[in-house]
């Protein structure tokens, strides 16, 4: 299954992102293998850069050095994707600010919505940034279900016990792009948030305490 089949944005509406940056995974995933879903901010600005772009781009040699941080025994993205982890943004557009709109938000997280739900047992949701956050919370505010990230800073809020529709939530930072070699401490705490990510997700659901091999 390819996401990019299932899931397409109609009349681009948003103005404050890039639409010929516009991207959506495309790579073919066995739904049923997905364990957990990595959500970034946006679109990378140059296309190479992507996570699925060919050669050793960006976004996916930072994201396989923060789960090599995590203690994961990874050298390439596809052996993050061989752990069962999908990779997506919030955002399915580069961005053209620093800050994205709210009205841009709510559009993409009927994406997301949509994309999330392709992955039955997706049981950990990592949540990399403030827009990946208030994406998920979007979702849950349009369809009048419990908000699964509180308000508060990052670093305040991160290793609370969040769930959204069986998942449990981990809110972190941003591991994709440059920003990630900037703060050690952020890049520590990254590393935390995806250990705990992984091994909620490899856990019994009957015993959590027992973590699968």
């Amino acid at each position: 299954m390819r996401v990019c089949d299932q899931v397409r944005c109609d009349g681009f509406p948003c103005g404050d992102v890039r639409h010929d940056r516009h991207a959506i995974p495309a790579l073919d995933r066995d739904p049923g293998a997905v364990t957990v879903v990595l959500i970034s901010e946006a679109a990378a600005p140059d296309s190479a850069d992507g996570y699925e772009a060919p050669g050793d781009p960006l976004f996916a040699r930072t994201t396989v050095e923060a789960f090599c941080d995590a203690g994961l025994d990874v050298t390439t993205i596809d052996d993050v994707r061989a752990l069962g982890v999908h990779l997506t943004t919030a955002v399915k557009c580069a961005k053209t600010a620093y800050a994205i709109e709210p009205a841009t938000i709510r559009t993409c997280s009927e994406l997301l919505e949509r994309e999330l739900a392709l992955f039955p047992r997706v049981r950990s949701l990592l949540l990399m940034g403030d827009v990946a956050v208030r994406t998920l919370n979007e979702i849950a505010r349009r369809n009048r279900e419990p908000r699964p990230v509180p308000a508060g800073a990052t670093y305040r809020i991160r290793g609370g016990d969040f769930r959204f529709r069986g998942a449990r939530v981990f809110p972190s930072y941003l591991q994709a792009g440059p920003a990630f070699y900037i703060e050690k401490s952020k890049r520590r705490m990254i590393a935390e948030d995806i250990t705990a990510a992984m091994r909620h997700a490899a856990a019994d659901p009957q015993n959590p305490d027992a973590i699968a091999c």
